[in-house]
């Protein structure tokens, strides 16, 4: 073998061996605690659900590194998307959305927060409403709820999550579309909501499943109609707004983004993390438990829906006032 024939084998062999190091430190994996913020306050569907694929994660051993789960609630989930948005390692920064993850930055465009530069993890699920009273109001019936609500005008008071998000538009769809003149109420999460509810401090309000099961278990709320397009198995008495003639349907994703800046290892690492986290028998089974719909969405098929849901909050929102 001659000597330039040698010297080209040890540089092809050289370069193989570049190659092979250089796909290796390309994928990527976590090298410290991965910090999971939450657009919400505790107690709230969107808590309940963070700490839930948390423990999954550790249960399952999926991760090198743990997720490190954050509430930050302020300014109706302004304060999660700046923290996002600002992330010092954006590979290292995932959160959990509500559908302020929509409305927060349209009603709040100094934030200067555009939602479609965020990291498509995936879509865990969509979540339903439901409208919930006290049981000591006596009421059992939408119609009577109606009633009730009309004749007390402003006094009245509707509790929600956040100012002009999921629990507002259905507190402004009601009023307008019923006659009604319901004040709302905002606080940091549906977990508080749905306890205020059940103490009687709040006349009523429009929770997840999630946020009102135990309240519903023990007899302290009622629900009166769900804002879904057909009735929820775990209520089937319950029927939809739609039956009763209103053509009124609303969700909200329960999605798992990651920060502006996340590299393409690092989505791909984490949409196989919580594709792993969704196939699991205690996701699909909280899933069952909490009537949450949709399968999961990734990539291109979840921006596409962030597209969709935009436009439609757009609409929504000019609607109602919120913005022009």
């Amino acid at each position: 073998m001659t000597f330039a024939k040698q010297i080209f084998i040890g540089l092809v062999g050289v370069t193989m061996m570049t190659g092979m190091l250089s796909s290796t430190v390309a994928a990527f994996e976590p090298n410290k605690p991965v910090e999971f913020i939450i657009m919400a306050g505790k107690g709230g569907g969107a808590d309940k659900m963070a700490r839930l694929l948390q423990a999954i994660v550790e249960k399952e051993k999926l991760s090198s590194r743990p997720l490190f789960p954050t509430n930050k609630s302020g300014g109706s989930g302004a304060e999660a998307l700046i923290a996002a948005k600002n992330a010092n390692d954006p590979d290292h920064t995932i959160m959990v959305t509500l559908n302020s993850f929509f409305t927060t930055p349209l009603r709040q465009p100094g934030l200067r927060i555009d939602n479609t530069e965020f990291a498509p993890i995936g879509r865990m699920a969509e979540d339903s409403f439901l409208l919930w009273v006290n049981k000591d109001s006596g009421i059992t019936t939408f119609e009577q709820y109606l009633q009730v609500a009309k004749a007390d005008g402003s006094k009245w008071v509707m509790g929600g999550t956040g100012r002009a998000g999921e629990d507002n538009i259905i507190t402004n769809y009601l009023n307008n579309e019923f006659g009604l003149t319901m004040k709302y109420i905002p606080y940091q999460g549906g977990g508080e909501v749905a306890k205020q509810v059940a103490g009687n401090q709040l006349n009523s309000s429009v929770n997840n499943p999630s946020e009102a099961l135990g309240f519903y278990e023990s007899g302290d709320l009622v629900p009166l109609v769900a804002f879904t397009d057909e009735r929820l198995p775990l209520f089937p008495d319950v029927p939809t707004l739609k039956e009763l003639g209103s053509d009124f349907s609303y969700f909200m994703q329960r999605a798992v983004v990651g920060a502006p800046g996340m590299s393409e290892d690092a989505l791909a690492y984490y949409t196989d993390l919580f594709t792993k986290v969704y196939a699991s028998a205690d996701w699909q089974d909280y899933k069952t438990k909490q009537s949450l719909m949709g399968e999961f969405m990734s990539g291109d098929q979840l921006r596409a829906y962030w597209d969709q849901q935009n436009s439609r909050h757009t609409v929504i929102l000019k609607a109602s006032g919120d913005i022009k």
